[in-house]
Order: structure tokens, then C-alpha cells, then sequence
């Protein structure tokens, strides 16, 4: 299957590696690129699931993917994701950090052993990989990296870790953004709104709650995984050239809108439908 957006040969000659590539956003992130004519490496912590995933992938791209496990809290992990895919591929030119995790928690019931979590897999971990595919191949070579966020100009209750860790992120870009310019390096953020995803499960009652919150997004609907991963591939493509440091967001007006200027309701809203993966559909 070809991409609905862009010329298939977009990317040809291209090594993405994309963090959290098996599931979710991520895993149509991999196979957009892939699609694009990019060569996808996927990592995630856990190598069974990995490996499955990029079976799955490869069948679908009609070309081979290579899974790889990587815990991006390890600095050595890291280091060794890059040293791995140098070894396989020669090259790193796109860096997806899309790995991360949360749960939903007042803030008040939020852990010192949860803050840690959540803050190190979500910031730090999103660095660590950034400065071993820099000190690796980037700084050298040049590159693009693209950061995946989270809604964080507005207060994200019940998110209070994440919102944080990810607000850092979108610092860290704004600064690398400049620090690498003459390095070739490009690093940029994409922020997903409530985007209709198997992830949603994850939360208590998600599928209700996905349900209701599109009643307060201004375009009535959940985002999809291509939309997201639509913005990801015009940031890679010679379309992003000229773009660095920016965080672009995905969310259908959501985070625009507050109490002061209702949108009238439709008749009826749309069904959700959280999907499932790419090689599924």
C-alpha cells in the first residue's frame, strides 16, 4: 500500500529509527516512513514484542524491518541501539522519539518512584537516545530529529508528570534547535492531541472517555494515527528543510478552546473507533 500524501520514493536511501515503533502512533509512524521508501528500525524495551511487530511490518512494507529492544532510561542501552543500527545500516538520518509512558494520577497521589518513572522514560530517556544517535552519526552527518509530545501550553490535569516531562522536551528541542544548526541537525516536535488509538485502553474507561472528549474538541472528532503520522513524514520530507526548533500540533483545535466561545454540537457525533495496527487494518 502506497501513501495517501506523499511520492513513495520520498525517502529512499533514508535509515529511520523510531522508539515505541510496535504499537500505536508509533507503529503507523514506521510504516508511513517505511511506505516513503525509508529503512525502519523499531525499538522498544521488550524484544519479544519488538520482533513481532516488525515481522508484522515487514509484511506489510513488502520489506524488511529490523526490530531492536532498547530501554532509552539506559545510557548503554542507547548507545548500543546506535552502535547496532550503524553496524546493520550505515547510517541514522531520522530519529523518531516516539518511546514513553504514563498513568493518569492527581497529582497528589503521584509517587516519588512514579515522578522518577514517568520524568526518566519521558525526558530523559528521550535524551539519552538523542545524544547517542548525535555523538553516533548526527554531529558528523547531520540528521532530523522529531520528537513526539503532548499537549503542554495548557494545564494537563491528572498529567502532571508527563505534562512536565514533556514541556522539557520541547525546551530541550527549542535549544539543541540552535546549539546543532551548524551541525546539519534539525529537531523538531509534534504534539498529538486525543488521537484514536489502542493506547486510549490503557486508561480507566478509555473508550468512554474517548467517547465524551470529542464533545470538547472544536472539529467533534478524535485524530488518527496517519494524521500524526502524516506531520512526521512532511517534517522529514524536503517539505521540512526549513524547519527547525518548532513544536507542531495535531489536535483538531483542542487545545484552542475553552468555555468562552462554545461550538455548537452536530446532531450526532462520529463513532470512535480505536483501530488497532497498521498490518490490521
Amino acid at each position: 500500500m502506497n501513501s495517501q500524501i506523499f511520492r513513495s520514493d520520498l525517502l529512499t536511501g533514508q535509515v529511520a529509527v523510531i522508539t515505541g515503533g510496535g504499537t500505536g502512533i508509533g507503529a503507523y509512524i514506521a510504516a508511513e516512513l517505511g511506505r516513503l521508501g525509508a529503512t525502519i528500525v523499531i525499538a522498544s524495551r521488550k524484544a519479544d514484542r519488538i520482533a513481532a511487530a516488525a515481522e508484522k511490518l515487514s509484511g506489510l512494507l513488502g520489506a524488511p524491518v529490523t526490530g531492536l529492544a532498547c530501554d532509552i532510561r539506559d545510557r548503554d542501552s542507547t548507545a548500543a541501539l546506535v552502535a547496532a543500527v550503524i553496524e546493520k545500516h550505515g547510517r541514522i538520518d531520522l530519529l523518531i522519539n516516539n518511546g514513553g509512558g504514563q498513568f493518569m494520577a492527581p497529582a497528589e497521589l503521584i509517587t516519588p518512584r512514579g515522578w522518577d518513572a514517568v520524568v526518566g522514560t519521558n525526558l530523559t530517556g528521550t535524551w539519552n537516545l538523542t545524544r547517542a544517535v548525535a555523538d553516533g552519526w548526527m554531529l558528523q552527518n547531520g540528521g532530523r530529529i522529531i520528537n513526539i509530545t503532548m499537549l503542554t501550553r495548557r494545564g494537563f490535569p491528572g498529567m502532571t508528570h508527563s505534562v512536565a516531562a514533556r514541556s522539557g522536551v520541547e525546551a530541550m528541542t527549542r535549544t539543541l534547535a540552535i546549539e546543532w544548526a551548524s551541525y546539519g541537525i534539525q529537531i523538531n516536535c509534534v504534539q498529538p492531541g486525543v488521537i484514536a488509538s489502542g493506547g486510549l485502553r490503557n486508561y480507566p474507561d478509555g473508550e468512554n472517555l474517548a467517547r465524551s472528549i470529542q464533545a470538547e474538541i472544536p472539529m467533534k472528532r478524535l485524530g488518527t494515527c496517519d494524521e500524526v503520522a502524516w506531520m512526521v513524514a512532511f517534517l522529514a520530507s524536503p517539505a521540512g528543510n526549513y524547519i527547525t526548533g518548532q513544536v507542531m500540533t495535531v489536535d483538531g483545535g483542542r487545545e484552542l478552546w475553552g468555555n468562552t466561545w462554545p461550538v455548537p454540537e452536530p446532531k450526532e457525533l462520529p463513532e470512535v473507533d480505536l483501530g488497532s495496527l497498521p498490518w490490521e487494518d
